[in-house]
């Protein structure tokens, strides 16, 4: 057997690897017969001028692999492999990556839930986290508790009780890296008991996908001036439903006291529970802070919801979920039978803990509820300025975004290609609709946290020509 390898004397890959590696590629491309007898280890490492070190290594890997098998006493044959669906040589058809977000870079950018980031504490977060690295800290580095660290619940659970309404011990909050991963988990505990879940029409569609993903029959339920019909949600036997009471996605409105009295006496009259997504309870901008759902009567059947992505920044990948107690017992059976493991930070977790701790966090939150106020206040007064009566705002005073119904002839396929080549991100709120209406209304959101105060103007401005030139 003539083996021709071209020996690469001064590359930076070991000699066993550059010798597996050519192995490798001569018996799959069938140079190195089936069943036939490598040399051996000694005669390999005399024909090469190697030692029998790295031959040795080479065989074994190969044989780790099923590429060639030992027979005792006789030496390494060549396996036969299975047809390969690429044949050596082929060229590989690679599938096109889809455009999963619109990456485009626009002049004016009225992102949906962009933050400012101008105004993050970065050297505080970068002491803080460089705290939980010190050598006396190195269990950090280990898995944590798989509800979360005690000392960041602890201080959730005592910052929901004095800002947001909430009414709950640390053995109830529940963290996770991600939205998802804890409606998962709501998923899987509630599943025994419930097969269906009503969700706002329209709404967040995370929270029907996730459902829908984990099995669950979606009933969508119509909105109300005050939120969601209470009214259908009885009618249409669901026992679970997800809401967004503070400030409703997409359109805005607040709930009042009355109607979440109503839900929560739906809840206990059909023994179901209310999923509270409370994404940015902290932002408003004219009037209090809208209290929870979940804190305004004992023991309610609320699972609350909430995070610190928008009021801090998304890329520290923590979210948390208040259970009721009633769901306690479920959830660490959930835990046991599963195994599972932290799925947020535990080091972002640990200097979230100290952010809180030292008062930074409350400190931050009022100083970003001020900044978003001159924004959210100097969008309506641009959109005032130059739409005039052809727009209409909705779901003003809170939040990240306004919608922004258009009166326009034209098409909302027309209004996103004008408003593209303007240079303004201004996204179509029609994929909010589980069960779009006809007609459907033109909406388009106008986030105002992350774009540039000194932009927000010209920008709505370059929109206005956009869409109605000098109408």
């Amino acid at each position: 057997m003539l083996l021709t390898l071209n020996w690469q004397e001064n590359d930076n890959e070991p000699q066993y690897v550059q010798l597996y590696a050519y192995l490798k590629k001569e018996i799959v491309a069938g140079r190195l017969a089936v069943n036939s007898k490598l040399p051996s280890v000694r005669k390999l490492a005399d024909l090469l001028g190697l030692s029998t070190t790295p031959v040795e290594m080479a065989y074994q890997q190969l044989l780790a692999e099923g590429f060639i098998q030992s027979k005792p006493r006789s030496g390494y044959y060549v396996e036969k492999l299975p047809d390969p669906e690429v044949k050596p040589g082929a060229s590989i058809q690679t599938i096109q990556r889809p455009m999963l977000r619109d990456e485009r870079e626009y002049v004016y950018d009225f992102h949906l839930s962009r933050n400012d980031f101008s105004l993050f504490p970065t050297m505080i977060w970068r002491r803080l986290y460089n705290e939980t690295l010190h050598i006396e800290e190195q269990e950090n580095l280990f898995y944590g508790d798989p509800q979360g660290e005690a000392g960041l619940r602890s201080q959730i659970a005592d910052y929901l009780r004095r800002y947001r309404g909430v009414a709950c011990s640390p053995n109830q909050v529940v963290i996770g890296a991600d939205q998802f991963g804890l409606l998962s988990l709501i998923c899987l505990m509630v599943k025994p008991q419930f097969q269906r879940i009503g969700v706002e029409n329209p709404g967040y569609l995370l929270f029907a996908n996730t459902f829908r993903q984990h099995g669950y029959d979606v009933v969508p339920i119509s909105l109300e001036e005050d939120g969601i019909s209470v009214s259908e949600l009885y009618e249409s036997e669901v026992r679970l439903a997800a809401v967004s009471s503070a400030h409703q996605y997409p359109r805005g409105m607040i709930m009042p006291i009355s109607k979440r009295l109503q839900l929560l006496e739906w809840a206990k009259s059909v023994g179901g529970y209310i999923i509270e997504d409370d994404y940015d309870g902290e932002f408003r901008y004219h009037g209090r802070p809208i209290p929870s759902m979940q804190g305004l009567l004992p023991h309610a059947n609320v699972i609350y919801m909430g995070s610190f992505a928008q009021v801090l920044a998304p890329a520290l990948g923590i979210w948390y979920m208040v259970l009721p107690e009633s769901l306690l017992n479920m959830y660490y059976s959930l835990l046991r039978e599963t195994l599972l493991e932290p799925s947020s930070s535990r080091l972002h977790q640990r200097t979230m803990e100290a952010f809180m701790e030292k008062g930074y966090f409350e400190k931050h939150v009022r100083k970003m509820r001020k900044l978003y106020r001159k924004k959210h206040d100097a969008l309506l007064l641009a959109v005032h300025k130059h739409f005039g009566e052809r727009a209409t705002v909705i779901g003003a005073d809170a939040g990240f975004h306004i919608l922004l119904r258009v009166n326009s002839e034209r098409s909302e396929e027309e209004l996103k290609k004008l408003a593209i080549q303007a240079g303004v991100r201004a996204s179509s709120a029609s994929f909010t609709w589980l069960v779009p209406p006809n007609p459907l209304p033109k909406e388009f959101f106008l986030g105002f946290a992350g774009i540039p105060l000194k932009k927000i103007d010209s920008g709505i401005e370059a929109l206005s020509q956009a869409w109605f030139g000098d109408c």
